[in-house]
């Protein structure tokens, strides 16, 4: 009996997105997708009605990576859904969660529960938020009515994530990021409305104006220059394969032919992009908490001022830049261990509860038929064989975007360097997941052959 049984009858009322029914084609997953993009920059657009002018977000180095709108009923942006996700896999992680995500019944009693959290910790930050004097309403009669907004865009972006997962392509939460990401990478490179003073905000634009001026500054060009190193950087990372030769040792299975040879690819960046959004998040809930032990008068975890922390460990979690090298050198190295080692600790749960780890690969490879050449074909040899690249490739991953994170955000790279390095990642995804399905659309054959 899974530990999550009892869980049921909340689960039975808890609205879900239906999966299709029809297997669904390139076009119809491309307009589903686009739909909740449109619906999502309409919702970034939408004010929090009630809130006071003047409200500073305490969240604005990682608010990209949050695919929030700070001021909009998107404030919370995805940040209920990944903390969800950070307590379930910490759970699962350390067995106090005993479940077989192999099993049908258990996932849907994980991804359900995932869903209850969701909600759940929407309504905590919403709350939080506002009782805590980062959202401050005109007048105390708004204040539940400010909660209840962002309550309501939270559980809108909850939903939409679950259409794009079943009708779309990739994910909601990986959309959400790209699409803010990339909206920030362009307003700030090319904005060319002026600023009170008369300055042209964008970074290609105010250089123009700076070089008519005659006093050209091309450290303004840091920021698009980081920028472009990181894309390069990252693309080169997600182009980098482990390959293993296979055979397939039997015709079983879809016509495949005995001794066929073949390499299964191992990707560099196995853990993908989630070690660095689970702990964005994590960092994000270290400032919330901070400002709710410093509202009930124990600061155990700093003190905030004007949105930010100025000491203790939420201070030292805080996102260093450039400057802090020389002038704060101890918040840089610690904010770099705890980011760096945090990023592996989520690699290594997300791969074990995905199920991409040697185990559970083996198995399937076992079950297609594949060996590995030279090697007696057993499902044994697979494991001992993918035993010695899976678990090295996955720390190796969680080190080196973490690491590419950390450098990126110190630069000021534009929409932040941790959200750039998700959205290369993310679009590079998208990407695969479109051509294959395209491939598939245009060769009925190929996928009967494939079994798809």
């Amino acid at each position: 009996m899974s530990a999550l049984e009892v869980l049921e009858p909340i689960f039975r009322f808890i609205p879900e997105v239906k999966s299709p029914v029809h297997r669904e084609d390139f076009n119809e997953k491309l307009k589903w997708t686009g739909i909740v993009l449109i619906l999502y920059f309409i919702l970034t657009q939408i004010p929090l009605y009630g809130l006071a002018p003047g409200a500073i977000d305490s969240f604005a180095q990682l608010r990209a990576v949050m695919a929030g709108s700070f001021g909009s009923i998107l404030t919370l942006g995805i940040g209920p859904i990944v903390t969800a996700s950070i307590v379930l896999q910490l759970l699962v992680g350390s067995n106090l969660l005993e479940l077989d995500l192999s099993s049908h019944k258990d996932k849907s009693h994980f991804q359900a529960t995932q869903k209850v959290l969701s909600i759940v910790f929407t309504v905590f930050e919403a709350s939080v938020l506002v009782l805590t004097g980062n959202l401050v309403p005109i007048d105390g009669s708004y204040t539940l009515l400010l909660i209840v907004q962002l309550v309501l865009g939270a559980l809108v972006i909850i939903y939409l994530d679950e259409v794009v997962s079943k009708w779309g392509f990739g994910s909601g939460i990986g959309l959400f990021i790209a699409a803010g990401v990339c909206q920030a990478i362009i307003v700030g490179t090319f904005n060319f409305f002026p600023t009170a003073d008369g300055t042209l905000p964008g970074i290609i634009p105010g250089f123009i104006q700076a070089i008519a001026a005659g006093h050209p500054d091309f450290s303004v060009l840091i920021p698009l220059i980081a920028t472009i190193i990181v894309f390069a950087v990252v693309l080169y990372g997600e182009a980098m394969r482990v390959e293993i030769p296979i055979s397939h040792g039997s015709v079983r299975g879809h016509g495949r032919i005995r001794g066929a040879v073949g390499k299964y690819p191992l990707k560099f960046v196995y853990s993908s992009n989630m070690p660095v959004i689970l702990t964005s998040a994590l960092l994000v809930n270290v400032t919330l908490f901070a400002n709710i032990f410093q509202k009930i008068g124990i600061p155990l975890l700093g003190h905030i001022k004007n949105g930010k922390p100025v000491d203790g460990i939420a201070w030292l979690l805080s996102t260093p830049n450039l400057s802090m090298f020389i002038t704060e050198p101890l918040h840089v190295l610690i904010y770099a261990i705890f980011f760096i080692a945090c990023c592996m600790l989520f690699s290594y749960l997300w791969v074990e509860i995905s199920g991409l780890n040697a185990k559970k690969i083996s198995e399937q490879l076992h079950s297609s038929g594949i060996q590995i050449p030279g090697f007696r074909s057993s499902k044994r040899q697979l494991y001992k064989i993918l035993k010695k690249y899976i678990p090295a490739l996955t720390i190796i991953s969680g080190i080196y975007v973490g690491l590419i994170a950390f450098l990126a955000d110190l630069t000021g790279a534009l929409g932040g360097g941790t959200g750039v390095l998700l959205t290369v990642g993310i679009i590079h995804k998208l990407y695969e997941e479109m051509a294959e399905e395209q491939l598939m659309s245009a060769n009925p054959l190929l996928r009967k052959f494939l079994g798809d």
